[in-house]
């Protein structure tokens, strides 16, 4: 029969999960308290939690928020760390802190959007240029086309105004040369 504290954790894990756009999973174990302590304390400057939980009961609220695919990345002693914004910042804390850390720390794996991420697709992740960046490069990939469009069908546009402007250019000197053809032949009988 689970306590009230149980039920309460799976609750606030619930509620934690869903909330956060990146979850990833590390093995704490040979992590002293201090030492754990400076991970919070670093990772929360980048807007990610730490909360070490047990295994049967984010199981639990994985089943009942319908995604069981969350536990393939937990084994053994759990860290969670959790990204409330940016996913790949978030990935970037925890990936610059276990460079760092004791070499008994360990990332396993992420969750994010419905999906798994292995270990290495996490580090792939981390090399993305910052969300920004990104869209400042698809922008400029889009207009780009866009901007050729642009030439392309303004190209004949400036054609015909060329052609017209030469045409207009050239009509003095052809009126008054056939003004003086018509003067001339007027004058002779």
């Amino acid at each position: 029969m689970p306590t009230q504290k149980k039920i309460g954790t799976v609750e606030e894990l619930k509620q934690r999960i869903s909330r956060a756009t990146i979850t990833i999973s590390a093995d704490y174990r040979g992590l002293r308290v201090p030492e754990m302590e400076q991970m919070r304390r670093r990772l929360r400057q980048a807007s990610v939690e730490v909360k070490v939980v047990k295994n049967n009961l984010l199981r639990l609220a994985a089943d009942q928020m319908g995604m069981p695919e969350l536990m393939q990345v937990v084994e053994g002693p759990t860290a969670l760390v959790l990204g409330y914004e940016d996913p790949i910042e978030a990935a970037k804390a925890i990936t610059d802190y276990a460079q760092s850390a004791p070499p008994t720390f360990a990332i396993r794996g992420a969750f994010m959007e419905g999906q798994v991420i292995s270990t290495e697709d996490l580090r792939a992740l981390v090399r993305l240029p910052p969300r920004p960046v990104m869209l400042a490069q698809l922008a400029g990939q889009l207009q780009s086309p866009l901007a050729a469009l642009s030439g392309l069908l303004d190209a004949p546009l400036r054609e015909l105004a060329s052609l017209l402007q030469s045409a207009l250019s050239e009509l003095p000197g052809l009126i008054e040369a056939r003004a003086r053809q018509m003067e001339t032949t007027q004058g002779q009988p």
